[in-house]
């Protein structure tokens, strides 16, 4: 059985803001260096065999980060590289949001082609060769492979069982793992985007509503009338006074009926 270890390369500065794609000298920013370091830590009692990595900067970081405490080397392999965006490469997201292609990419990206690059189906065959050539040599030990979100999740897609389609409803963070292990019965996925903690899954607190502006009230509102202004009368004593005491007491203990305490 081999078990394979997919991971995302850490933060950089271009993460949510540009496709960086194969844009050379992008590197680890330092809570991309902080995440690949606790990576490693949390990966030191795994017996890994090999650790293999796209050839890209902040690829080569992370895995550094893994192998550097193991006296391992690295094995760089262009298959596991990006998906190549052509164009788009370079681009701000919030632009490429607005481009024609973009629901393509979220909804057929099987058949979609990034302009003068490849298509999100092609990017799945070329990492899945690559992933199956890794594994022959592997057959009964656990690599590491550090890649890229995209790339990453059309690989968990297709030994998973997902529609290239669907691919968009996973989610890989920054130097999350994934674990995938590779029996005759076919692959099993034992843990997905693990970051080592939960704290990601947190929802986010709702800000606090604007206290509203006092009504303004007119003088006539603020004048009692002779009614209001009239002492007022004496009531007659009502009949629960002369209950016992201890009805009372109950009433206090229990609450009044219809009223429940409800705690989830």
């Amino acid at each position: 059985m081999t078990l394979l270890l997919l991971i995302r390369h850490g933060t950089n500065d271009w993460v949510h803001g540009r496709l960086a794609g194969w844009t050379p000298g992008v590197h680890l920013n330092d809570e991309g260096r902080a995440q690949a370091a606790a990576l490693a830590e949390r990966l030191a009692f795994l017996p890994i065999d090999a650790i293999y990595t796209s050839p890209l900067d902040r690829t080569v970081e992370t895995a550094q980060a893994i192998a550097g405490p193991r006296n391992m080397p690295l094995r760089l392999i262009e298959g596991l590289g990006e998906v190549k965006y052509g164009e788009w490469q370079g681009a701000e997201l919030k632009e490429l949001y607005k481009h024609e292609l973009w629901p393509g990419v979220q909804f057929y990206p099987s058949g979609t082609r990034f302009p003068g690059g490849e298509t999100l189906g092609e990017a799945q065959v070329r990492m899945v060769a690559t992933l199956d050539a890794l594994r022959a040599q592997h057959p009964k030990g656990i690599i590491a492979v550090v890649s890229h979100a995209d790339i990453i999740k059309l690989a968990i897609a297709y030994y998973a069982g997902l529609h290239v389609d669907l691919f968009q409803r996973l989610e890989i963070m920054p130097c999350s793992l994934t674990a995938l292990a590779f029996t005759r019965m076919g692959p099993r996925l034992l843990a997905y985007n693990h970051v080592g903690g939960l704290e990601y899954l947190k929802p986010k607190p709702e800000e606090p509503a604007k206290p509203e502006a006092p009504a303004e009230t007119s003088p006539a509102e603020t004048t009692p009338t002779p009614a209001e202004s009239a002492p007022a009368k004496p009531e007659a004593p009502a009949e629960a006074e002369s209950a016992p005491a201890h009805a009372t007491a109950n009433g206090a203990d229990h609450g009044a009926p219809g009223e429940y305490q409800v705690t989830f």
